[in-house]
């Protein structure tokens, strides 16, 4: 999807930008540890400790430093040289997580969106929906965090904005019933995909767990197959807590895929790479900023040099 203005970077410059304290942390880090240096252990055990600070985590911080020692270790290095090894270990770690998100074969496909309150959910529904409305295809929305009335009126807002029908409940209602209505209607108007938000209160998992497990016993009642696909949303900017809230997640439902919010330069996004690596989840967006056209499929070389601080082309 290309942008209109000339003034606005582009999608690399914006996940640049995303990722520039953790980018900038990481490159400050290697410039100043391999200034005139020899890869010794020393240096390396630094190394990894720069990455575990950089909220890549214990374990993926050290199969990178083992990569990156491989045909290097007790040579002469420059922090460039560092830069882009990095860059190309985390690619590689990254790169079985870039699947796009695929909406064919039965129709509607039926999408539930997860997530804890706070993490951009509403958001990210309304900036896919955008995407699949540029793309011709027939929308319904289903606000389905009924305890909150903000998030209710943010979806109706983005249905308006994007030409999507949005079906929505009084403060409180039974999700679940709102869910089983927005699948009937998907369905009489043959429309090719449901996108339904949910609540995200954590504070006690109990209710939220029983509350999804209800949404999709009533969608399997029409579909036996539905959702389709359960995406998690997860905050970039939170650091080594989206670790806990996938594990969290992937208890309560089916988790199939991730889309990682506010990449807006506060973000932490080296806990996108430990995601990866410790979870295998497809990552099938990721957003920088509020429009529409800042939530875009992910790509892992694109993301890796971007965290590392190397330069492209592209």
């Amino acid at each position: 999807m290309s942008e209109g203005g000339d003034k606005k970077p582009g999608w690399f410059g914006r996940l640049k930008a995303g990722l520039s304290r953790s980018a900038s942390q990481l490159g400050g880090s290697i410039s100043a540890l391999f200034t005139k240096r020899k890869l010794d252990q020393a240096a390396l055990d630094e190394l990894e400790e720069t990455l575990i600070q950089a909220d890549l985590g214990v374990a993926t911080a050290a199969k990178i430093v083992k990569a990156i020692a491989k045909d290097r270790f007790d040579k002469d290095v420059t922090a460039d040289e560092i830069k882009t090894a990095l860059a190309s270990s985390l690619a590689e770690i990254l790169q079985p997580a870039e699947q796009p998100l695929s909406l064919e074969g039965e129709k509607p496909q039926v999408v539930l969106v997860v997530g804890v309150n706070g993490v951009g959910k509403t958001t990210t529904i309304g900036k896919i929906a955008a995407r699949l409305r540029e793309q011709g295809r027939n929308v319904v929305l289903a606000a389905g965090d009924t305890f909150r009335a903000a998030a209710v009126e943010q979806l109706k807002i983005w249905g308006e904005r994007v030409g999507a029908p949005v079906l929505a409940r009084e403060t409180g209602a039974d999700a679940a019933g709102l869910a089983f209505d927005a699948l009937t209607q998907a369905r009489e108007t043959g429309a090719d995909v449901l996108l339904i938000d949910t609540a995200g209160r954590l504070q006690n998992k109990t209710d939220l767990m029983g509350e999804l497990a209800k949404i999709v016993r009533v969608l399997k009642k029409q579909m036996p197959d539905a959702p389709h696909h359960v995406l998690l949303v997860l905050d970039a900017t939170t650091g080594q807590n989206a670790l806990n809230q996938v594990a969290t997640f992937k208890e309560i439902c089916a988790v199939s895929g991730l889309v990682i919010t506010k990449l807006d330069g506060t973000a932490r996004g080296g806990v996108l790479v430990a995601i990866a690596d410790k979870f295998g989840l497809p990552v099938h967006f990721v957003g920088v900023g509020e429009q529409a056209a800042d939530l875009q499929p992910f790509k892992a070389a694109a993301f890796g040099n971007a965290l590392a601080g190397v330069e492209t082309a592209s």
